[in-house]
């Protein structure tokens, strides 16, 4: 089984039938993300996306669910951040900027995921007016390993 179909069938198994009609979904230019729901920088992380014109669904489910998600993607806490979306067997972990998903799906790069840890302020669905921190948007490679993806001042 590919790395793509056993994150998707993992999630489809851990989170109820329902999930079952992820994977068309999620291999066909569909953006699902998953989020609590109560995290108002999720959602604004989610219109985010959309007003860049990726087709994006948005998934509320309890902590725990979200943690088993994150785990079965391989998602590591250390890489973890509020919010896991899938899209074209890739997954993209956190607050990262619309641009990076899209530069990933256009060169269709040999990794697992992208992620922004953490929950950087000035990051897409955390603006705070001027105040802005630098940081990378990680690619995640199929060994676990790491390389800055794009860094963002």
């Amino acid at each position: 089984m590919n790395r793509r179909n056993f994150i998707l069938t993992g999630l489809a198994s851990g989170i109820g039938a329902a999930a079952l009609a992820r994977p068309t979904l999620a291999m066909s230019g569909q953006m699902e993300v998953f989020k609590t729901p109560s995290c108002g920088c999720c959602s604004a992380w989610v219109d985010h996306i959309a007003r860049a014109g990726l087709n994006v669904t948005a998934r509320d489910v309890d902590q725990e669910t979200l943690w088993t998600i994150k785990d079965r993607a391989k998602i590591t806490p250390e890489l973890s951040s509020c919010h896991t979306a899938f899209i074209e067997g890739y997954f993209v972990e956190g607050h990262v900027p619309a641009e990076d998903v899209q530069r990933l799906l256009s060169e269709r790069l040999d990794a697992i995921g992208l992620t922004v840890p953490g929950m950087p302020i000035g990051s897409p669905g955390m603006e705070m007016g001027t105040q802005r921190d630098s940081y990378d948007t990680l690619l995640v490679l199929h060994d676990g390993s790491v390389e800055v993806f794009m860094s963002h001042a």
